[in-house]
């Protein structure tokens, strides 16, 4: 991974749709090589898929909320059946295992109450939980898919091999 790299994936995190030959341009290469690049990170994996981020509040999805779970089961079985519970709930858009005095959270993102409300039910229908606290968002201030790029250490240590 390079310079090259780096200013490709910074390129198409801030919008997926730029054509080859904008990349191409805006990064100094001619378009194959550009495109080797891109398909290289593809196979590698860097490049995870291309999606389009749409307006939550436009489509009338307006309300987030922040969903702590906790459990006192910590077997597989019960991890394997909360994940195929969260994975067939589209309202859930992210969940995560943690460390600390929380298991799981998870982002939720509905219309209103109500459908927070039948969110709710269905999840401790599933599985067995502990506890369960909502946090409902107020407010967004800042939100992202851009990863920060200059913090990688793949180009931190690139940078020191080209010093």
């Amino acid at each position: 991974m390079d310079s090259f790299d780096r200013a490709i994936l910074s390129l198409i995190q801030a919008d997926g749709s730029l054509p080859l030959n904008e990349i191409a341009s805006r990064v100094g290469l001619s378009p194959t090589p550009c495109w080797n690049r891109i398909r290289k990170m593809e196979e590698s994996g860097i490049i995870a898929r291309r999606v389009a981020i749409l307006d939550a509040a436009k489509l009338g999805l307006g309300v987030t909320i922040f969903v702590s779970i906790e459990t006192s089961d910590h077997s597989e079985g019960w991890l394997a059946r909360f994940a195929e519970a969260v994975k067939d709930m589209p309202e859930v858009v992210d969940v995560y295992r943690m460390s600390g005095d929380v298991d799981y959270m998870m982002r939720v993102v509905v219309p209103g109450i109500d459908a927070y409300d039948d969110f709710y039910r269905r999840l401790i229908k599933a599985v067995p939980l502990k506890n369960v606290t909502s946090r409902f968002a107020m407010e967004k201030i800042k939100a992202t898919t851009a990863l920060p790029l200059e913090q990688s250490p793949v180009f931190k240590a690139r940078k020191k091999t080209l010093k």
